[in-house]
């Protein structure tokens, strides 16, 4: 029977950990049903649909992209609302990207609903989840961060936010502003533009965001290289560890405040801490220290990653 029947990525990590409570570990289907919160009936057809699907043979495993047992590691260990880990051992970059990209846009399509409205912040992981999107309901699509100037020509945070609300038919939040702007009083006023004023007015409405995290370092942040150098010695003499799309963070996930922060067009800390649920997409196994800061700080509840990363953030 098809893979389809367990539905998305997140649907697939919880069959194979109801399936490994009962298999593996054996519990009966009441103590399952009270260890995640679900009826008895419905752990009978997860069971079902495990078995069906060919996900329970011999063993709990699933022959594709998603590894099910370190994705439920990673959730439980960071208390998560959703860890979905690629099974890939590459790090080339642009791999990691396309290959997150898409397991993000299956999430997406799997939890976002119509009473959602999704905010995207700006970060190239996430432009590879809005071109492998192709479902999503109708849902408001808001723009978090402005736009920073690449050389590399990937799609701007305008470009995402449109092919995404194209993808949903929901009205799409966007405003053409640089991420980063020469001075505070510039940034005041871009704050006070129609279309900026229009889209920042939707932040505390938004139910659901995806992210990027970068460590600050040389080739680990879009921001850092996009920073001028004396802002990035202050930052880190500030203690700053990391960036979650613009908002800056120390090791231990405590939000930083910064001159930087003056001439930046996005959402704050206090913005992005009231969102209900935070999914990041981080990449590379060199930005462990940052992901952990962002766990730490529970800026993030959810994580779209690949095995590398996975394994280096869960202890030994």
């Amino acid at each position: 029977m098809p893979r389809h029947l367990l539905g998305g990525p997140a649907q697939l990590v919880l069959s194979a950990s109801v399936a490994r409570r009962y298999y593996i570990d054996g519990k009966s289907k009441i103590e399952i049903a009270d260890e995640f919160g679900l009826s008895r009936f419905k752990v009978a057809r997860l069971l079902d649909a495990a078995r069906s699907s060919g996900l329970v043979r011999i063993e709990i495993g699933y022959p594709g992209v998603v590894e099910v047992d370190l994705s439920r590691r990673l959730q439980d260990a960071f208390d998560l609302q959703h860890a979905i880990v690629v099974d890939t051992p590459v790090e080339d970059q642009a791999l990691l990207r396309q290959h997150l990209g898409k397991a993000a846009a299956d999430l997406l399509s799997e939890i976002v609903t119509a009473e959602d409205v999704l905010g995207l912040a700006w970060a190239r992981s996430v432009s590879a989840m809005a071109t492998a999107l192709t479902h999503l309901p109708a849902t408001p699509v808001v723009q978090l961060t402005g736009a920073l100037s690449r050389p590399d020509g990937d799609d701007s945070s305008v470009d995402v936010v449109r092919e995404v609300a194209r993808v949903s038919g929901g009205p799409a939040y966007f405003f053409h502003a640089p991420f980063i702007v020469p001075d505070a009083a510039t940034a005041r006023a871009l704050r006070k533009q129609p279309e900026v004023a229009r889209a920042f007015a939707q932040f505390g409405a938004v139910t659901k965001a995806v992210a990027g995290i970068g460590q600050w370092a040389a080739a680990q942040s879009t921001l850092y290289d996009a920073a001028q150098e004396k802002e990035r010695r202050l930052l880190r003499r500030q203690g700053v560890c990391a960036e979650i799309s613009g908002v800056f963070i120390d090791a231990d996930g405590a939000p930083v405040q910064t001159p930087l922060n003056e001439r930046m067009i996005g959402v704050s800390a206090a913005q992005m801490q009231a969102i209900p649920e935070v999914i990041a997409i981080p990449y590379g196994s060199m930005k462990a220290p940052a992901v952990r800061a962002a766990l730490r700080g529970a800026l993030v509840n959810g994580l779209v990653t690949h095995t590398t990363l996975a394994r280096a953030l869960l202890p030994d």
